[in-house]
């Protein structure tokens, strides 16, 4: 693939852009009136049949910037799909987009008579079978089911004409590579490829060179860069406070549609228990639960009967809802380009918003990550008091989780003898705990009944708590734990 050539086109109503009365139409409909950058951008090179690599951040209006001239074209050349058969393929990572996708499609179609149909997991294959057995216009799908309709035989693409990744950089790191690739081989080698992505990585632009011949590169903003218009804050707190923290933070109304970002499922199931403990509604929604559940929180949150939605990043790409006040991090993300997509839930639409961050101490790190890929500093305030500004080149670096040893001698080592003239370091109480020693300096005991009652009072086995040794007995071998496997922690 030759590397993407960068054009521009500046108009300032949709009429310019030369779409189909019928799209226009729709559009007045849905009240736009003037299209973003992204969308004068892209439109005219997409309406021309070219490959494009488009990178914009969520929120920039690029559903319409590729859904509309796609429907431009169908109209322009209309023909039945012909039987379990799709005419443009949209691939997408999560059921929430696909689900917001297929009602872009449907809603700037909607006087074209456009046949839109979506496929995801978590519901029943054989409605989705029925929506494609007469073909459509329009397959929105997530790759994990449309590979299972492919497997048997519910779908076919030999007959596609138009492929479209959106949030290409999300697929990647949900691990949907392989089955990627796999979909792509079953498509006509003669196609119109669109590949949108809000970040950049390695393997995004890998994929893209796999997928796009000559494409036009449109980029609306610096690879991950956030959004101008989100006033955003770091909050350092201790794991234990954070909960109660983040109910706090509601105590100001303003706090009036919150998106809350957990790192896991069950983490999501705890916030939203302890909001709704302190009186806050609040919905939780990440990948353990049902499709029902999933669009009834969205629908609760999208109509303002909720003021908290608790989600994982797997949903991060997947809410689009307008007037989202407040973005919060309840924790930060292990991955930096998450943090860009978490907060441009935010601020859509020219409107402004607000983003919060919990950092606990060992998500400094994190931290740092965030501040490099973004170029610029966080304003952090120690548990709500003094702010500071912290430069990533300041922030503490991540330390292992694992409790640290104590200061003392190196392991394998024995305790030197004192020098001449040197008294030795050790004191019959140092490994005695306080109540045995104040125990053994009133009674006037004996270093070796100091060491007694320090094997006694810290339950270790051994005087002063030391393994066995030839004059306390031969050393007892531990247990062999047992094995039950990988640890298999959920994530969101």
């Amino acid at each position: 693939m030759a590397r993407g050539r960068s054009e521009s086109f500046f108009v300032t109503d949709f009429t310019s852009l030369g779409l189909a009365a019928p799209l226009l139409a729709a559009l007045t409909d849905a009240g736009y009136t003037v299209p973003t950058p992204i969308q004068t951008q892209a439109i005219p090179h997409l309406l021309a049949g070219r490959d494009l690599l488009g990178i914009a951040q969520t929120g920039t209006g690029k559903t319409a910037a590729f859904a509309l001239p796609i429907l431009h074209r169908l109209a322009a050349n209309r023909r039945a799909p012909g039987q379990r058969r799709c005419r443009v393929l949209v691939l997408s990572p999560t059921r929430e987009l696909a689900t917001q996708i297929a009602e872009s499609f449907r809603t700037y179609g909607r006087h074209l008579k456009t046949t839109v149909a979506v496929v995801f997991g978590g519901v029943g294959h054989v409605p989705q079978e029925r929506a494609m057995a007469q073909g459509v216009d329009v397959l929105v799908a997530c790759p994990g089911r449309l590979l299972d309709h492919m497997g048997t035989g519910g779908i076919r693409l030999d007959a596609t004409e138009i492929l479209v990744l959106d949030e290409a950089d999300q697929m990647l790191d949900l691990g949907f590579v392989k089955p990627i690739r796999r979909i792509v081989a079953a498509l006509p080698k003669a196609r119109q490829s669109l590949l949108f992505s809000a970040t950049m990585p390695n393997e995004a632009a890998q994929l893209s060179a796999e997928i796009l011949k000559e494409p036009v590169r449109v980029a609306v903003a610096p690879v991950a860069t956030t959004a101008e218009r989100v006033e955003q804050q770091v909050l350092l707190v201790e794991h234990g406070a954070k909960r109660e923290l983040t109910a706090d933070l509601f105590a100001d109304p303003a706090l009036s549609r919150t998106l809350v970002f957990t790192r896991t499922k069950r983490g999501a199931d705890r916030v939203t228990e302890h909001l709704e403990k302190r009186g806050i509604s609040a919905a939780a929604i990440h990948g353990n639960k049902s499709q029902g559940a999933r669009e009834r929180a969205l629908a609760l949150f999208k109509a303002g009967r909720i003021r908290a939605l608790v989600a994982t990043d797997i949903a991060a790409r997947g809410i689009d809802v307008d007037a989202v006040s407040h973005v919060i991090n309840y924790d930060l993300p292990n991955v930096p380009e998450s943090y860009v997509h978490r907060i441009g839930r935010t601020a859509r639409a020219g409107a402004g918003g607000q983003a919060i961050s919990l950092c606990a101490g060992d998500e400094r790190a994190f931290l740092r990550d965030i501040e490099k890929l973004i170029r610029q500093r966080l304003p952090v305030t120690a548990r709500r008091g003094e702010v500071r500004d912290t430069p990533p080149d300041e922030v503490e670096p991540r330390r292992d989780s694992r409790a640290q040893r104590p200061q003392g001698r190196p392991q394998g080592q024995r305790p030197q003898a004192p020098r001449d003239g040197q008294r030795s370091q050790w004191s019959p109480t140092a490994d005695a705990t306080p109540e045995a020693a104040q125990a053994a300096n009133n009674n006037g005991g004996s270093g070796r009944e100091l060491a007694g009652m320090a094997f006694l009072s810290n339950g270790r086995g051994t005087p002063n708590g030391r393994p066995g040794d030839a004059k306390h007995g031969p050393r007892k071998a531990a247990p062999k734990a047992k094995s039950y496997g990988p640890s298999r922690r959920a994530l969101g």
